[in-house]
């Protein structure tokens, strides 16, 4: 368990504040654990531009980096990232760029109504003839036996896939159709 936790530059507020709060619930919880669940390792903190929490240290190991014993190990370290500062300009810039793409002329918006109608259009017909295919295949629930359907149950397990692809396929046609409906004619 080898975990640093020391955030550095001037943001030390929000990041130290959370990271010996997470220490110190750590620290009471492991207290308030009996003795034969902790941990028999020791865990050290070591000094330096990160603080180094460790139990992968011996005690000689400790003593030369100048690192003390934590009681009640183990501990959980949770380091935490400083929230970014809002940009003042972002809002005022996306506002004015929202108003600016509001209004679109006339015969620009009929064109892309009469595209997405013959898109839309072109779909449905490509749906429809998915569908009908399906339904040819299917034969009313008794479609034609594969070679490779000995057992009676894979039959019937393509039996069933196939009445779920065409359900699939009529909620996919009437979704398109809404939409047509909605662009109007």
């Amino acid at each position: 368990m080898s975990t640093s936790a020391s955030p550095s530059g001037p943001a030390l507020g929000a990041s130290a504040a959370g990271a010996v709060a997470a220490l110190a619930v750590s620290l009471a919880v492991a207290a308030a654990m009996p003795a034969a669940a902790q941990d028999t390792k020791p865990v050290y903190r070591c000094p330096g531009p990160p603080v180094l929490y460790t139990d992968q240290l011996t005690p000689q190991q400790a003593a030369e980096r100048g690192c003390r014993r934590i009681e009640g190990a183990p501990l959980t370290i949770v380091q935490t990232q400083p929230r970014p500062t809002p940009v003042a300009d972002a809002k005022p810039a996306a506002t004015s760029a929202a108003r600016e793409g509001a209004r679109v002329a006339p015969d620009a918006q009929r064109a892309r109504d009469a595209e997405a109608r013959r898109i839309l259009t072109e779909e449905l017909q490509r749906e429809r003839s998915a569908l009908t295919e399906l339904r040819r295949e299917y034969n009313d629930g008794q479609p034609e036996r594969l070679g490779s359907e000995r057992n009676y149950q894979r039959y019937l397990d393509r039996v069933a896939e196939m009445k779920a692809a065409i359900a699939r396929k009529e909620a996919d046609i009437a979704a398109l159709q809404r939409e047509l409906d909605k662009l109007g004619s």
